[in-house]
């Protein structure tokens, strides 16, 4: 995701979008309560009056106009900050590891295990798939060990066996088991209906 062009501050449309705590906006301005020196997301549940607010284009600006986080909405969390934007690039390193450097298909590597690498802990890493990906490490490294499997039962005429080493599965039986969950058919029945 790409963090979205800049918002031409227009009073009336940041407070719409303050009022109706549009998500949408999440990232794109703060909002800063004059009446409590606290600066908040557009998502906040706090409700202050339209005459009490200022919209800044930063959390950084909010701050040096001399404004508090708000300890609620956590404005440190909000979208293209750098603490979203850090976990978003901790989820990319995972992938390329879950993906290309195949991590979860190696012997003895565990989800704990490449969290490690990572420099957190396994639920922390799990969180974050869940968060962007809506899927776990295990069952990302799950979908990229059948689709390289079903390309090898496409492109090559190599024995099952084989086919299961070279995609990541530590048996023929998982293989089997986890094809035919994905597929609903055994992966016999795809190379046959392929010749």
């Amino acid at each position: 995701m790409r963090p979205p062009e800049p918002l031409s501050f227009d009073f009336a449309e940041c407070d719409r979008a303050r009022i109706a705590r549009d998500a949408a906006y999440d990232g794109l301005f703060y909002t800063a309560v004059r009446t409590t020196g606290i600066y908040c997301r557009p998502v906040c549940p706090a409700r202050p009056r339209s005459a009490n607010v200022s919209f800044f284009p930063s959390a950084a600006a909010a701050e040096t106009a001399g404004f508090r986080p708000c300890l609620r909405c956590r404005p440190e969390t909000a979208p293209f900050s750098n603490a979203w934007i850090g976990s978003r690039t901790t989820v990319e390193r995972a992938l390329r590891l879950i993906l290309e450097e195949r991590a979860l298909d190696q012997e003895g590597v565990t989800v704990e295990r490449l969290a490690y690498r990572l420099g957190m802990g396994s639920r922390q890493l799990t969180r974050l798939f869940a968060r962007y990906l809506e899927a776990s490490p295990s069952e990302v490294a799950r979908t990229a060990r059948v689709q390289r499997a079903k390309r090898l039962l496409n492109e090559t005429s190599l024995p099952m066996t084989e086919i299961a080493m070279q995609a990541g599965f530590g048996s023929l039986r998982r293989f089997n088991s986890a094809f035919a969950e994905v597929y609903g058919r055994s992966p016999s029945e795809i190379r046959r209906k392929r010749r």
